[in-house]
């Protein structure tokens, strides 16, 4: 039996506005679809939670015994600024300031992108499809809309006509937006563009003269709306109507509302069955913003070179931080906050690791399977991250009673533990180990403690227990407690 038919899973729907048990349409295959980063920059924070959130997703989805095909796509062009609907496309106006070809600008950020998931322990996606790579599916999707009515060409550039669509659908229906609201707030708007109507969104733009990327089409050189790039990847791959599309908060108007409405107009069907919104991050309790300064990207918190944090963090140490805020809820970056988690991570690790050894009793006095069921009820409501650290911390509590002699556990308990903490720490979080062997930068501290702990001992046989006790003092100072005992001196990170 597959844990998935044990385990009943609920998800928030952002399109329902509730909890849903999960269905999926293929029993034991899940087809989930996130938008990917647009590659004009270093991926900051904010997009590395989202990516980290639905890692979290396909994880747990994994470990429950579903086979998923997680789709999850590279902005490649067409995303223009003001929502993807005017102004410049920000590769090309990178590419100009920086002196290369579009597609070297797209190669160096998907680099980064990529090389920052590994350094979180992200797995990649099953397929990682770009919108430049998908021009000939887009131009059709176009040509669906167009036979279907619900699209325009004026100039070159093709538009979809909102409010025909909205005769027929329900324009709106995932934001909570009413078009009649749209249409008043916007209406001194409509003589300043080509469109019919301000709420119409571009399919296809006619390229300017000094638009580098740009394809052949039915009605101009131009290149995709960014909108119409994530239909066309989404239903290549997992079809008309798949189960999970997730995104940042952001993209749910217009993006993730466009998406809808042009997948509903081109193949008469409900794309999406369950539609998941990771929420923003925030730094010292502003928006983050490369504007105001108030900003900082993930290879400045892992090496501490940044004017915002008093040190560097790991990288699993930050999504451990990440992940003790539920996906759904705006979280706040401190230093404060990013230090606590790290303690805590620290606490969490040495009592998984405590167990290899434990002495075994006849009775257990920890409900081991009980507080098993509860680590799955966490996750089962809505992939509820915070509770399940904060179970795997009532599991180290019990871990700590055992060490001291003050709780008991039968042999079979303490694998069943052992397995669930593996389980969950490592497959579902996906968090790593920093101080196992293999990792290079723990190997680094590990031999630096250690020289230190070999002057100690020198100093202390000299007799020269100044330095001694300084080498020991300034170690507590930074985190790192040094144990001496019978066997020689050891150390704890605090």
């Amino acid at each position: 039996m597959k844990l998935y038919e044990e385990q009943e899973l609920f998800i928030y729907n952002s399109l329902s506005k509730k909890k849903e048990k999960f269905t999926p349409i293929h029993e034991g295959a899940v087809g989930m679809y996130v938008c990917g980063p647009t590659v004009y920059s270093n991926v900051h924070m904010g997009n590395c939670r989202t990516f980290l959130s639905f890692d979290l997703v396909f994880r747990y989805l994994k470990h429950l015994g579903y086979k998923v095909r997680y789709v999850r796509n590279i902005t490649d062009a067409g995303h223009l600024e003001n929502d993807g609907e005017s102004g410049e496309d920000p590769i090309l106006k990178k590419a100009r300031i920086e002196q290369l070809e579009p597609m070297e600008v797209v190669q160096k950020y998907s680099v980064d992108f990529h090389n920052v998931m590994a350094r979180f322990n992200a797995h990649p996606p099953s397929i990682e499809p770009t919108a430049t790579g998908h021009i000939i599916e887009q131009i059709r999707i176009v040509e669906n809309i167009i036979a279907e009515g619900y699209a325009y060409e004026i100039n070159g550039s093709v538009y979809f006509d909102v409010m025909k669509f909205n005769t027929d659908h329900q324009y709106g229906k995932l934001s909570g937006r009413q078009l009649e609201d749209m249409i008043t707030n916007t209406r001194e708007l409509a003589s300043q563009s080509e469109k019919k109507n301000p709420q119409d969104f571009a399919l296809w733009k006619k390229a300017e003269p000094q638009h580098i990327m740009r394809w052949p089409s039915p009605w101009s050189d131009g290149f995709p709306g960014w909108h119409l790039e994530c239909t066309a990847m989404s239903t290549k791959y997992l079809g008309n109507n798949f189960d999970i599309h997730g995104g940042g908060m952001d993209l749910k108007f217009p993006h993730h509302e466009c998406e809808i409405a042009q997948a509903e107009a081109s193949n008469k069907i409900n794309p999406v069955n369950y539609w998941m919104h990771a929420n923003m991050l925030t730094l010292n309790g502003k928006k983050m913003a490369k504007s105001t300064g108030n900003n900082i990207l993930p290879n400045e918190l892992f090496s501490g070179e940044n004017d915002v944090l008093s040190k560097a963090f790991a990288p699993t140490v930050a999504k451990f931080f990440m992940f003790q805020a539920h996906y759904r809820s705006i979280l706040d970056f401190s230093n404060d906050a990013l230090e606590a988690s790290e303690k805590g991570y620290n606490r969490l690790m040495d009592a998984y690791r405590s167990l290899e050894g434990l002495p075994t009793s006849n009775s257990s006095s920890f409900n081991v399977s009980e507080w098993r069921q509860s680590c799955y009820d966490a996750m089962n409501d809505d992939f509820n991250s915070p509770i399940l650290i904060a179970q795997l911390f009532e599991a180290a509590k019990q871990i700590n009673a055992l060490k001291e002699g003050n709780a008991t556990i039968t042999e079979a308990d303490l694998k069943l533990l052992e397995e669930t903490m593996h389980d969950f720490i490592f497959d579902v979080l996906g968090l790593l180990d920093i101080a196992s062997e293999g990792n290079s930068e723990t190997n680094k501290l590990s031999g630096t403690i250690d020289l230190l702990i070999e002057l100690r001992n020198k100093a202390r046989a000299e007799k020269d227990f100044g330095t001694s006790d300084r080498i020991r003092d300034e170690l507590q100072e930074i985190g790192i407690q040094l144990k001496d005992g019978k066997d020689g001196t050891t150390y704890s990170l605090n």
